[in-house]
């Protein structure tokens, strides 16, 4: 299953939906529509103060709204490269580096791939690090992502302006799980792993923060959920696994609170106890491994009780009968990996798939084949 965001406010880089339709987007992505918020009595929205000081002073307070401007171009409605960003992983600048002699700059991670600077193709002849330029970057994180809070008292958001006039402050670019998200996302995508470890890293604390004030809802216990998942993912990639463990058992600690009946909810519970599981397994306590592997599965059993008729929930039930199955035949317990090994085959086989449902359908058959390979390997022992 294709992983999703867990914010669900936050398109994609490259999203276009999230235009209005008829909306011609800006050549330079620096500057966006005007269009003003609706009055509500003497109330206005006003876009949060920018940390390089671009913000919207300069309107007329008389029209009871100012215009949501980002002059760097970050905004949910058009996500563009702005100067502060990478044009090579396309997401804010993480241990900004810069090319001797051309001076151009990128992540450290990024350029540290290339011989030839990409932009001029100048021989890069040394790369320095730009600290200067990532205290900037690190304060407009500060400023577009941390500007907002949900628990924020009502007179905190509010300022005077003129003599009768209050203007209350909004998000009107991305809520900071969005913004945040988006730009791990982006350096996943270009493996920059530690940029993206970092982004979510200010996620989880902030999440952390809201629960604390809020309690354990719902919807923050699955945002915190998915992020952990998705450190213990840079964890693993970076050849961490210790810390990879921590992060889903503690993905796993807050998706077990919430209720069973909702797909990406129980998805995401039992990828991470799988994970957790082939950590355990790789180094060697296959015990341990089927602990979690079992747990998965049971997870998976019961989600399919809520929707009989979702082909991937039957596919992932399969796959979690599969891992047991493994786990019992290196721990000698052949009878029971045999009997496992033929009952995830016949789930596959019995499983109807839909004709569009063509990713679906060749995962299908590349776990059947691997799981009939299994089971000839047994069966001729």
């Amino acid at each position: 299953m294709t992983p999703v965001c867990p914010f669900v406010k936050a398109a994609r880089p490259d999203d276009s939906s999230s235009k209005k339709p008829g909306e011609v987007p800006n050549k330079h992505g620096a500057e966006h529509d005007g269009k003003t918020k609706k009055e509500s009595g003497d109330s206005a929205s006003i876009s949060p103060k920018c940390p390089f000081g671009y913000d919207s002073a300069s309107a007329s307070p008389k029209s009871g709204s100012i215009s949501p401007k980002c002059p760097l171009g970050y905004d949910s409605q058009t996500f563009k490269i702005g100067p502060l960003s990478c044009v090579l992983c396309q997401a804010l600048l993480f241990e900004s580096s810069r090319c001797v002699p051309c001076s151009h700059v990128y992540c450290k991670v990024c350029i540290s791939r290339f011989k030839d600077c990409p932009l001029c193709g100048a021989d890069i002849e040394k790369i320095e690090a730009d600290t200067n330029l990532q205290a900037v970057v690190d304060r407009f994180i500060e400023g577009h992502a941390r500007i907002k809070r949900s628990h924020v008292d009502a007179e905190d958001k509010e300022e005077e302006v003129g003599d009768d006039k209050k203007v209350i402050y909004e998000d009107v670019s991305l809520e900071r799980g969005a913004f945040l998200m988006q730009h791990a996302m982006r350096a996943l995508r270009a493996q920059n792993v530690e940029s993206a470890k970092s982004r979510l890293s200010l996620c989880a604390e902030d999440i952390r923060g809201q629960i604390e004030k809020t309690g354990d809802t719902s919807e923050l216990c699955s945002q915190l959920g998915a992020v952990l998942g998705m450190l213990g993912d840079c964890c693993r990639t970076m050849g961490d696994p210790g810390s990879a463990v921590a992060y889903f058992e503690e993905s796993v600690e807050f998706l077990s609170k919430l209720p069973t009946d909702n797909q990406e909810i129980t998805h995401t519970l039992s990828v991470s106890l799988n994970k957790i599981g082939d950590l355990k397994y790789y180094a060697g306590d296959v015990e341990a491994a089927r602990s979690y592997y079992f747990r998965a599965l049971n997870v998976r059993r019961e989600a399919i009780k809520h929707y009989p008729n979702v082909s991937s929930q039957t596919l992932d039930v399969a796959v979690s009968i599969a891992k047991v199955a493994d786990a019992d035949r290196s721990l000698g317990n052949e009878d029971e990996a045999l009997d496992k090994f033929q009952e995830a085959i016949k789930l596959l086989e019995c499983l109807t798939i839909k004709p569009e449902e063509v990713s679906l359908e060749q995962r299908r058959s590349s776990v059947l084949e691997f799981l009939k390979n299994q089971l000839s390997e047994k069966q001729s022992d």
